[in-house]
């Protein structure tokens, strides 16, 4: 029997096309048939590994999992954007490629982006997920998010339900 190494780390400028490769494959599975395939495409391309390196160059709160040294997701988080909820950590973005699901993984990355957070003294989270996201809303419930709140985002000139999921600070249920 061999183990895995899984490590959560800081995004490098070295990740950069690995992210890349992640936020291709992760988009594609999450919002297929969700959003418009031509501008599904236009955003993916958009974030490609010169972009990603980029914003890592920014200093931008931006953790990787890693697989035996592969990159196999990633979070961004910070301030949350939704100020008048009294949540005030955000995690961004958080997704897995495709075939990394169903193992723990995004489980992980979402508990280590948490407790960055707190150690930014951003105390209690949000997430938003698009609301027919299946995969993303179910990952959320099953994490022990409260849906909280129900808006909308415009995405290619459409607006779009989004649920926004919350957890409460670290160690405060």
């Amino acid at each position: 029997m061999s183990t895995l190494s899984i490590d959560v780390q800081r995004a490098a400028i070295e990740d950069a096309a690995e992210i890349a490769a992640v936020h291709d494959a992760a988009w594609r599975y999450a919002y297929r048939g969700i959003l418009d395939g031509v501008e599904l495409e236009r955003m993916i391309e958009r974030r490609g590994p010169r972009w990603w390196a980029k914003a890592i160059a920014r200093n931008i709160a931006m953790l990787v999992i890693k697989v035996e040294g592969r990159v196999a997701g990633y979070a961004t988080l910070g301030p949350s954007r939704m100020r008048a909820l009294p949540f005030r950590g955000e995690i961004y973005e958080l997704y897995l490629h495709p075939d990394m699901h169903g193992i723990g993984l995004g489980r992980r990355l979402f508990e280590e982006a948490r407790a960055a957070l707190a150690d930014m003294r951003l105390d209690g989270l949000v997430v938003r997920v698009l609301a027919s996201n299946a995969v993303g809303v179910g990952f959320y419930e099953r994490l022990g998010g409260h849906q909280v709140v129900g808006s909308s985002e415009e995405i290619a000139g459409r607006l779009v339900p989004v649920t926004v999921y919350a957890w409460p600070p670290v160690g405060r249920g």
